[in-house]
């Protein structure tokens, strides 16, 4: 937050062309800071500012600066300084910039890199939209087995700092086949004459394929704790390593999308205050039709038993309690679900567990509520002279109902995520909105059918 604090002193600097003063400012700031900074100012000041930056700062600090503000600067910079940026970047940055562009773009802009940063710009850029291939950075350290620790040492020093991580070096064999890993721990504490071979990690190596998924790479750095993991091909061949801080970009975006399909939207591709609002209608429009057609579904129920609502009006006035406890049963198992779905709490075998859990709850949950919506028919009875004789049998079908809706809701909920699931879908559609008009339609009919059977001959 240093740069929003500074903003108005920095623009006045800006205006007064101070220089040297703004380069005196920005001195001790880190990379971060000044891209917040950057990204804060208008976009004809933002080149200004960024050109006052050393050529390495600069790289790192077009790093972390959101995608419009990189595009901005592409534009707004020489061609000389576009290509010293696209060329020192670090290769998977580069890529996640370069797959946003337009084909184009992209095109002019790799006639800028040299030949060594053409090839690995193509190679990743081949691979698909949200595998691994297009996380994955080439730039690793690995060493041969047969090495001693000076040996290592020493290589490391010449190469480390074009390396993506140093926390962990990778042992390969003449050919680069992956053998082990050397963690920086054991590295440091061993003796400098022993060997590679008798300190790497002796335990099963964790990889990724570049085909993989990025989502699954993502459950991969979750279970076993990494920092980085090295990514191989078909054969074994080590190719790359992706870092633990592409996996925090990655956790968000997953994290972003479900939480929007929860909410009955559809995923953004784009920042929500950058989305053109004929996208971020037909985003929301889509969903709302569905759920629009599904609450038609509940009209036509309301319609089916309208006889019903005529000859006992009191039945109206409690539709909305009905309904919206079911709808509000049903989005709490879903929410549950899914989330357990997403942390690797449950899995789809676990279905009978779930429904026996579910059954347990929405039984108890109907009975809390039922009791509370029957206390409430009785007490206003007492209160207002309501309903006369047929208190205890209206309270009796509310509270009966309620523990049908309730459960059927909480059965709904829990089931639907891991049927889509079943199904290869994002269990994240199974939307709060969506189970609560699905269980609006079928808690009518419990509703009315429930009142039928307990007032039939008393009020319909």
């Amino acid at each position: 937050m240093i740069g929003t604090s500074l903003l108005p002193e920095i623009r006045e600097l800006i205006e007064q062309r101070n220089f040297s003063a703004l380069q005196r400012i920005f001195n001790d700031w880190l990379p971060v800071d000044l891209a917040e900074l950057i990204s804060d100012l208008p976009e004809n000041e933002q080149a200004i500012l960024f050109r006052l930056l050393p050529k390495n700062l600069a790289t790192e600090t077009f790093e972390y600066l959101d995608f419009d503000s990189q595009q901005n600067l592409l534009k707004a910079l020489t061609k000389k300084h576009v290509t010293h940026i696209l060329n020192s970047m670090s290769a998977d940055d580069r890529t996640a910039l370069l797959e946003e562009l337009p084909g184009t773009v992209v095109q002019e802009l790799l006639k800028l890199l040299s030949f060594k940063e053409f090839k690995i710009a193509k190679t990743l850029l081949a691979y698909a939209e949200g595998s691994v291939g297009r996380l994955m950075s080439p730039d690793y350290l690995s060493v041969k087995k047969d090495w001693d620790i000076n040996q290592v040492l020493d290589y490391i020093r010449t190469y480390g700092h074009e390396s993506e991580t140093l926390n962990v070096i990778y042992v390969v064999d003449d050919n680069g086949k992956l053998k082990g890993e050397l963690l920086a721990r054991a590295l440091l504490l061993s003796p400098p004459d022993k060997k590679v071979s008798e300190i790497i990690a002796e335990e099963k190596i964790i990889t990724l394929t570049a085909s993989q998924d990025q989502a699954d790479a993502l459950e991969a750095f979750k279970r076993y704790d990494s920092i980085a993991l090295p990514v191989v091909d078909s054969n074994g061949y080590l190719i790359g390593v992706v870092t633990v801080d592409d996996m925090l970009d990655v956790a968000e975006e997953e994290e972003t999308e479900d939480i929007q399909k929860f909410g009955g939207i559809e995923a953004l591709e784009d920042p929500y205050i950058d989305l053109p609002i004929p996208q971020l209608i037909k985003k929301r429009a889509v969903w709302l039709v569905i759920l629009f057609i599904g609450e038609m579904l509940t009209a036509s129920a309301m319609a089916y038993f309208e006889d019903e609502m005529a000859r006992a009006i009191v039945l109206a006035t409690f539709i909305p309690l009905i309904i919206s406890s079911g709808g509000n049963s049903g989005s709490q198992a879903a929410s549950l679900i899914i989330r357990s779905l997403s942390l690797g709490e449950i899995t789809i075998s676990d279905w009978w567990k779930v429904m026996r859990r579910e059954l347990a709850s929405g039984l108890a949950l109907g009975f809390i509520l039922g009791t509370i919506g029957a206390f409430r028919v009785i007490l206003w009875s007492m209160a207002f002279n309501k309903y006369s004789t047929q208190t205890l049998y209206i309270a009796a079908t509310i509270g009966i109902s309620l523990v049908g809706i309730v459960m059927f809701g909480t059965l709904t909920g829990s089931m639907l995520p891991l049927l889509l699931k079943r199904l290869g879908l994002d269990p994240a559609v199974s939307s709060a909105p969506f189970v609560a008009t699905l269980v609006d339609v079928t808690g009518i009919v419990i509703y009315f059918s429930v009142a039928s059977l307990i007032l039939g001959g008393i009020l319909l």
